[in-house]
């Protein structure tokens, strides 16, 4: 007769933890929610602001049906007040706002995609965040791809919102159809700058997932190589210095994690704090040889124009601002047809800090920075600092703790040129990080980790 015992030997086999259908389904929730966030742009462009507003407003019903049933733990004390406090300012902007119709429609915006960014942070462990990332960033990724290779082919030329095909030369059109001619491409977006910031997120999320040791590691070097692709071919300045300034950190974040003694990350800060500021001030007092070799002009195609008219308005109410609007509503007559580029209106000031200051003045900047301060300084610490909760000070760093400090690496450099980190997946992924490092500040440990892993059948602590 057979005998088993619990002996490790004779034991019988355990089938591995399986995710729950729930789970699954979760996740792919958060998915959704994430590609709405990395694209939404394409959707407007798609099928117009009206049909958007609709799919975004029933995504904040069931987002916030789902939280009620799911309940994830989650510690008040801990939420991003600092956050709280911009969106509370933003929101009491209304009451001296010039265009009070476009801010109460921009901050419904504003406030669906922070429910969004807290929702997922809430329901997902780290491991399922990156996860999810990742696979919004392949669906942006392979739609950008597909959309303009099909344009190229069937379209032939440049192709309107709404899928019209322009009969006439066009200033800015959804896709120029330049795929195989060489030309700058913009996939869904309709920018060439907002595609290589995304692909730029993509190609960081991906190599954090291969650092991590995912399966199908070389399908993910292919998703690499077409965000890359792609990253290449929207010829974005902003993006290749966003590149090389993401580089930098990683660079340094590597560097920090071998420090052994106190104080020996004090030379590494001061070195790379002066390559930092030096090539600052070599790109900004040599822009105009620099720019003119990439083939830009210096003026960032009429950015300093823009700037000018736009700090000439903020500085006639410096202290509390016109009132909210990001992105700028064209409907609005103070907004629309106020500053028009190459025969368009132009929808935001392209650069984050004026365009705060133009809409929530000196008061909405300082919220905006302490911000900003409270998500790099959590996130820098997040991924140089070893995992510790006991006296063991010799756990390995997760490649995980990497992506919410390269991600706010890009939207530095992205904010100085770009009004994109005030809304969509820019501030949805400040406050997604910023949430979960102080909810969550170990991977793999925490009650929302622990609760969701047990879930899933993995009753022992993750490690991290």
């Amino acid at each position: 007769m057979a005998m088993h015992t619990s002996h490790p030997v004779s034991a019988l086999p355990s089938a591995p933890a399986r995710e729950t259908t729930g789970h699954l389904l979760l996740r792919a929730w958060c998915v959704f929610l994430l590609v709405l966030a990395l694209g939404g742009v394409g959707l407007v462009n798609a099928v117009g602001p009206v049909a958007t507003a609709v799919v975004v407003a029933a995504t904040a019903v069931v987002s916030v049906v789902v939280w009620v049933v799911v309940r994830p733990p989650h510690a008040v004390r801990r939420l991003p007040w600092i956050a709280a406090g911009y969106l509370v300012w933003s929101t009491a902007s209304v009451l001296w706002s010039a265009w009070p119709a476009a801010s109460v429609l921009t901050l419904l915006l504003l406030w669906v995609t922070t429910l969004h960014a807290l929702f997922v942070g809430a329901v997902l462990t780290w491991r399922d965040v990156v996860r999810a990332i990742a696979s919004a960033a392949k669906w942006v990724v392979g739609l950008s791809a597909l959309f303009e290779l099909a344009v190229s082919v069937i379209v032939r030329g440049p192709l309107l919102p709404g899928f019209v095909v322009a009969t006439e030369p066009v200033v800015a059109p959804w896709s120029r159809g330049a795929l195989l001619t060489g030309g700058r491409i913009q996939g869904i977006f309709g920018d060439a700058d907002l595609l290589a910031a995304v692909m730029l997120v993509a190609v960081i999320v991906f190599g954090v997932r291969l650092a991590v040791g995912a399966p199908r590691r070389a399908l993910l070097v292919v998703w690499i190589v077409v965000a890359g692709f792609l990253f290449v071919r929207a010829q974005s300045i902003t993006g290749v210095i966003a590149a090389a300034f993401v580089a930098l950190v990683l660079g340094t974040v590597l560097v920090m994690r071998t420090a052994r003694r106190p104080g020996e990350r004090t030379r590494w800060y001061l070195l790379y704090a002066a390559i930092g500021l030096g090539g600052g001030a070599t790109l900004w007092f040599g822009r105009d040889t620099i720019f003119g070799v990439l083939g830009r002009g210096a003026d960032l195609i009429g950015r300093e124009g823009i700037w000018a008219d736009v700090l000439a308005r903020a500085d006639r109410h410096p202290l509390i601002g016109w009132g909210f609007s990001t992105p700028w509503v064209t409907s609005e007559p103070l907004l629309g047809g106020w500053i028009v580029d190459r025969g368009q209106p132009v929808t935001q000031a392209h650069g984050m800090w004026l365009d705060t200051y133009l809409q929530l003045g000196a008061v909405g900047v300082a919220l905006l920075a302490l911000v900003y301060l409270a998500y790099l300084w959590r996130s820098w610490f997040f991924a140089v600092d070893r995992p510790r909760w006991d006296l063991r000070d010799d756990r390995p760093h997760s490649p995980l703790t990497l992506l919410p400090t390269l991600v706010g690496a890009l939207l530095v450099v992205q904010g100085l040129t770009d009004s994109g980190p005030l809304l969509l997946w820019g501030w949805m992924f400040v406050i997604l990080f910023g949430a979960k490092i102080k909810q969550t500040p170990l991977v793999g440990v925490g009650p929302s980790e622990q609760s969701i892993s047990i879930e899933r059948g993995e009753l022992q602590r993750p490690t991290p």
